[in-house]
C-alpha cells in the first residue's frame, strides 16, 4: 500500500481539483440513479399499481424542504397532475423525458468529471516522468556501468505508461465507484432494509474471491516488465551495434537472443492475462449468483407478503441492485490493474529512491575561477573489488600541459574522470588550487572544465545546437567563430543547410573527422580554462587527424591541459608526460627526457615509428 499512497501523493499539488471532481462526480451518480429510482413510478403507470388513496395525497403542492420526501412527493404532485390531464401515455411520456433528461445530465457530469480527472493524470504522470529522468540525470558515472540501458528506457517509457493507465483506475476507484455503490445501496435501504441486508451477507464472498486472484498479478506483472527492459536492452544493442552484428556474422545469434527473451516476455504476459482475463467473467457469475440469491429470497417475501415492497417496486429494486454490480466489477478490474501499476511503480522508485555516489557535500563552496594548480595527492581508486590507481602523485599547474600516455586498462581514463568528480577517490585528494575538489559545488567545478572525448558526443539536433550544447546564451556569431577556431566552419558551410542542419543520432550524417572537430568547437565555445582531452585524435584518419590536431593546439593554447595521448607524436610538446602503468606512474618527464631513458615510453616511441 505504500507504494499506492506514494504513486497518489503526486496528485497532491493538484488537489484543486478534487472539490470539483468531487461535485460532477456525484451529480452524475445522483442522475444516474434518478433514471432507474423513476422505473418504479413508469412501471405503476404501466401496470395500474397507483391506488386512489395514493393519487389524494400528491393534489397538494408540499413546501419546500431539503429532503428526499419532498422530491418525492413534488415529482409525484406533477405526475398526477399530468395523469389527469393527459392520461396514461401523457404520464409516460412525461416520465421517459425526464429519463432523457435525466441520462443527458448524468453524462454530461461524467464526462466534465472524466476530463478533470484526465488533466490530473497528465500532471501527475509528467511529474513522475520528471522525477526519474531528473534522478537519471544525477546518477554518478558508475550507476549507468551496473544499469542495462534498455531497462532504464523501458522503466521511463513502459512503466510509467502502465502506471498512467492503474492512476486513471485508481482514482475512480477511490472515490467514483465507492461513492456509486453507497448511494446506491442508500436507495436501496431506503427500499428495503431486509432485502439490503442479505445482498451484503453475499457480496463479500464475491469481493474474497477477486481479490485472491488480483493478489497473484503483482509477481507476474513485476517480472513481465521486467523482461520488456530486457527486450528494449537487445534491441539498443542491435541497433547501435549493426555494422559490428553484420561483420562477425551474428545475426543468427542475435536473432536467437532476441527470440529467447521474447518467447519469455510472451510466456509472462499469458500468464498474466489468465489471472487477469480470469477476474472478469467470476465477477459476472458470481454478480449473476447474487441476483438469482435475491430473486429467490426477495421475490419469497412478495409473494408471500412479508415485504414492504410491491411487485413494480420489487422489479425497480432488482434493476437498482443491477446498477451496483458495474461499479463493482470496475473495482475489481481495478484493482487488476493497480496490481501491474504498483510492480511499474516498484521499478520506477527503484530509480527514484537511488542515492548518488558522487554530489556536493552539505556547505560546499561556490567556485568562480582556477588560479593555481590541480593535484593529486596519493590517489587510489577501485571498480568495485578492483584497484585501478595506486597511490598517484602529480601537479598540474596553471597554463601547463600534462600528457598521459601508457598501455590501455592502465588508469589513464580514471585519472581525468577523477578531475570533473565522475567519480570520486578512495583513498587520497584532488586538489584545486590547494582545496580538496569535494568541498566545491560539482557545477561549479566543472563549468571551469571543457572535455573532448575519442567518441564524439553529439545529439540529433543541428550543428548550432550541438556547439552551443549547454550555453543558450550565446548567439550564432559566437558559435561560427568557436567553429573556425575548430576548423569546422568550412565543412559545415558546405552542408545542406549550413549551421542548421541536422546531424542525425549522435553525429551520424558526418564523418569522424567532422563529428570531432564539432566537439572541438564546443569545447572552444564554453572557453574553459581547464581542458580534458581523451585520445581526442586516435580514430581518426591522417587527414582528419591533422585539421583535428591542428582546431586542438589553437583551443589548447593559454589552458591548463590534461591529454590522454595514443600517439606520441602529438604530445612532443607537452610540460610533462606521465607514463601510467597498471595504476601506478612508472615515468615522468619531457619527450626528450623519456626518450633518453631504457623505458617503457621509448618502447612504445620505437613500436609507433614502426
Amino acid at each position: 500500500m505504500n507504494t499506492y499512497y506514494r504513486i497518489l501523493s503526486y496528485a497532491r499539488p493538484f488537489r484543486s481539483h478534487f472539490p470539483l471532481y468531487v461535485v460532477y462526480t456525484l451529480l452524475a451518480i445522483i442522475f444516474g440513479l434518478l433514471n432507474f429510482t423513476l422505473l418504479k413510478p413508469l412501471f405503476d403507470v404501466i401496470f395500474d399499481q397507483i391506488g386512489q388513496e395514493d393519487l389524494s395525497q400528491y393534489k397538494v403542492k408540499p413546501d419546500f424542504s431539503f429532503t428526499i420526501d419532498y422530491f418525492t412527493h413534488l415529482f409525484n404532485h406533477f405526475f398526477l397532475q399530468i395523469s389527469e390531464e393527459y392520461g396514461k401515455f401523457g404520464t409516460l411520456l412525461y416520465v421517459c423525458a425526464i429519463i432523457v433528461v435525466s441520462v443527458f445530465l448524468s453524462n454530461l457530469f461524467a464526462y466534465l468529471s472524466g476530463v478533470i480527472l484526465a488533466k490530473v493524470r497528465a500532471k501527475v504522470i509528467k511529474g513522475m516522468r520528471m522525477n526519474i529522468f531528473e534522478r537519471v540525470t544525477e546518477m554518478h558515472l558508475g550507476f549507468f556501468s551496473n544499469e542495462r540501458k534498455g531497462d532504464l528506457i523501458s522503466k521511463m517509457t513502459n512503466d510509467i505508461q502502465e502506471v498512467e493507465n492503474s492512476i486513471v483506475q485508481s482514482l475512480r476507484v477511490v472515490f467514483k465507484e465507492p461513492a456509486t455503490i453507497i448511494l446506491f445501496f442508500a436507495v436501496l435501504f431506503f427500499m428495503s432494509v431486509k432485502l439490503t441486508l442479505f445482498t451484503l451477507i453475499l457480496i463479500p464472498v464475491s469481493g474474497a474471491v477477486i481479490g485472491g486472484i488480483t493478489r497473484r498479478l503483482r509477481k507476474s506483472a513485476m517480472e513481465s516488465q521486467t523482461s520488456l527492459g530486457r527486450i528494449v536492452n537487445i534491441l539498443d544493442e542491435t541497433i547501435g551495434g549493426m555494422r559490428v552484428i553484420k561483420a562477425f556474422g551474428a545475426q543468427e545469434y542475435i536473432k536467437n537472443k532476441f527470440d529467447g527473451e521474447t518467447d519469455n516476455y510472451a510466456a509472462l504476459n499469458v500468464s498474466m492475462a489468465r489471472k487477469n482475463e480470469l477476474a472478469s467473467p467470476v465477477s459476472q457469475f458470481l454478480g449473476v449468483f447474487v441476483v438469482a440469491g435475491i430473486l429467490l429470497y426477495g421475490g419469497n417475501l412478495v409473494l408471500n407478503n412479508n415485504s414492504q415492497l410491491g411487485a413494480s417496486e420489487f422489479i425497480a429494486y432488482i434493476i437498482i441492485f443491477t446498477q451496483v454490480l458495474n461499479p463493482a466489477k470496475e473495482i475489481s478490474r481495478a484493482l487488476s490493474s493497480i496490481q501491474r501499476g504498483l510492480a511499474s511503480a516498484q521499478r520506477i522508485f527503484e530509480v527514484i529512491d537511488a542515492t548518488p555516489a558522487i554530489q556536493d557535500k552539505a556547505g560546499a563552496s561556490g567556485l568562480e575561477a582556477f588560479t593555481e594548480s590541480i593535484v593529486f595527492d596519493q590517489v587510489s581508486f577501485a571498480y568495485g573489488e578492483e584497484l585501478i590507481l595506486k597511490e598517484v602523485s602529480f601537479e598540474l599547474a596553471k597554463g601547463k600541459t600534462i600528457a598521459l600516455v601508457g598501455p590501455s586498462g592502465g588508469g589513464k581514463s580514471t585519472i581525468v574522470d577523477l578531475v570533473p568528480r565522475f567519480y570520486d577517490p578512495i583513498v587520497g585528494k584532488v586538489l584545486l588550487d590547494g582545496r580538496d575538489i569535494r568541498e566545491y559545488r560539482m557545477k561549479d567545478l566543472r563549468k571551469l572544465m571543457g572535455i573532448v572525448t575519442q567518441e564524439s558526443i553529439l545529439f540529433n539536433d543541428t550543428v548550432l545546437a550541438n556547439i552551443a550544447f549547454g550555453m543558450p546564451q550565446v548567439s550564432e556569431a559566437e558559435v561560427i567563430n568557436a567553429a573556425k577556431i575548430a576548423n569546422a566552419h568550412e565543412f559545415i558551410v558546405g552542408l545542406p543547410e549550413g549551421y542548421g542542419t541536422n546531424i542525425g543520432e549522435r553525429g551520424s550524417k558526418l564523418s569522424g573527422g567532422q563529428r570531432q572537430r564539432l566537439s572541438i568547437a564546443r569545447a572552444v565555445l564554453k572557453n574553459p580554462p581547464i581542458l580534458i582531452l581523451d585520445e581526442a585524435t586516435s580514430a581518426l584518419d591522417s587527414a582528419s587527424e591533422k585539421l583535428v590536431q591542428d582546431a586542438l593546439s589553437r583551443l589548447m593554447a593559454n589552458r591548463t591541459t590534461l591529454v590522454i595521448a595514443h600517439r606520441l607524436s602529438t604530445i612532443q610538446h607537452a610540460d610533462e608526460i606521465l607514463v601510467i602503468h597498471e595504476g601506478c606512474i612508472t615515468e615522468r618527464g619531457t619527450h626528450e627526457e623519456l626518450l633518453g631513458r631504457e623505458g617503457l615510453y621509448k618502447k612504445l616511441s620505437s613500436m609507433q615509428a614502426v
